[in-house]
């Protein structure tokens, strides 16, 4: 607590103290910027004043912004891996052991009558669902 004396009247002010980070650093914006400015540009760190921080966010926003512009979303269809020997023999293997075909599967003349006709599309080629094959098979 303290006192001040002031033409024969005495006031009494409370004074608190507080270790908050943000009251501080409100504080030191308020009453030391400048100086504290060129501190941490000369010591290499980052302000953390409110007011600059803020601006910082603000900045980073508007980088993302302008970033996000010129971004466009690419459809999975639109997205063709190139063909390769390398490539095609991993997906034959993988299909192999997920649905537990025996290797000579790859060398049935329908297999390769398949992907023959497969190879010849120009854009994509659509796998029937199950329901589709059912119905064509009946």
């Amino acid at each position: 607590m303290i006192a001040l004396a002031h033409s024969h009247q005495i006031y009494r002010k409370q004074c608190l103290l507080v270790n908050e980070s943000t009251t501080l650093r409100r504080h030191a914006e308020a009453n030391f910027a400048g100086k504290y400015r060129q501190w941490a540009k000369e010591h290499s760190f980052k302000s953390m004043l409110p007011g600059d921080v803020k601006a910082h966010k603000e900045k980073a926003e508007q980088a993302q912004r302008t970033i996000n512009s010129h971004l466009t979303e690419c459809k999975l269809s639109e997205r063709v891996i190139p063909y390769s020997d390398k490539l095609f023999k991993q997906a034959s293997i993988e299909w192999l052991v997920a649905t537990d075909q025996p290797i000579q599967a790859l060398e049935h003349p329908k297999f390769q009558e398949m992907i023959y006709v497969a190879s010849r599309a120009t854009n994509s080629v659509k796998i029937p669902s199950c329901k589709a094959t059912c119905a064509e098979i009946i």
